[in-house]
């Protein structure tokens, strides 16, 4: 069951499971919601833990945030749930963009153990070819209407969008996409060495969304991580090897 927290006007949906003394808060990826990472809140499930699963902001069940929000702004609601709830010294678990709140937050706070599954956080290598995309679409969101009219230069410009867009691109609100262009040009590199609690990597070596070069950079710059690759599994690696995922959390918790 789902329950809900207002924190500075945003609403924050999030399930409990459990009622042990052992804290663990997960976190989705961008485009998904709690449901997409039952996997992951069912393997950190023990006698020892309570699970708390989020809807992060502007998706699931949680409120829109009203303006553009970065990655800091994001963790900064996840440590306020934190306080709120009493939990302290939490296991933090994140997906894909989950991973970049997890970065952050174990960066600046004292955390027992962390989970990054298929995690952003390194800025990706832009090739000419995006570059061009980029700025002819900026030139074409200035010039078109200008020169075709308002109305058939907005068409155009979705046309445009719809092609060079990622599908998480396409699907999002107007509100969202802005936050999305914001925080996937965050580089999270200066705050791993910053993370004390002993890391866990999960990667799918297919992963073509955050590439398994991103959890090698991540190992090599968090003091104390280790990475575990599932050969051709993909960005979610975990759905694709649910029982392996679920041993392998079991033994890093050191669930008996």
């Amino acid at each position: 069951m789902n329950e809900t927290i207002e924190i500075d006007g945003n609403k924050l949906s999030y399930s409990v499971t459990g009622n042990g003394s052992r804290p663990v808060i997960v976190m989705h990826g961008w485009g998904c919601t709690s449901e997409t990472v039952a996997v992951l809140a069912d393997a950190c499930t023990d006698t020892s833990t309570t699970v708390y699963n989020l809807d992060l902001p502007g998706f699931g069940m949680s409120s829109e945030p009203r303006e553009v929000w970065g990655v800091d702004r994001y963790t900064q609601i996840i440590e306020e749930f934190a306080r709120r709830k009493g939990i302290v010294r939490p296991v933090l678990v994140g997906h894909s963009f989950g991973g970049r709140l997890a970065i952050v937050f174990a960066s600046r706070n004292d955390t027992d153990r962390v989970i990054l599954v298929d995690a952003a956080g390194i800025k990706p290598r832009r090739t000419m070819k995006y570059y061009f995309k980029v700025y002819s679409f900026k030139l074409a969101r200035r010039m078109a209407p200008m020169i075709m009219g308002r109305r058939r230069g907005e068409d155009l410009i979705d046309k445009m969008r719809g092609k060079a867009g990622s599908s998480d691109y396409r699907n999002a609100s107007p509100g969202m996409r802005a936050i999305m262009s914001r925080v996937v040009n965050e580089d999270l590199k200066a705050l791993m060495p910053k993370i004390k609690a002993p890391t866990l990597l999960i990667w799918g070596t297919a992963d073509t969304a955050t590439p398994i070069s991103d959890a090698k950079t991540m190992e090599r710059l968090i003091p104390d991580a280790g990475l575990v690759e599932y050969e051709g599994a993909s960005h979610y690696s975990f759905l694709d090897r649910p029982g392996q995922t679920k041993a392998v959390i079991a033994s890093f918790l050191n669930f008996k």
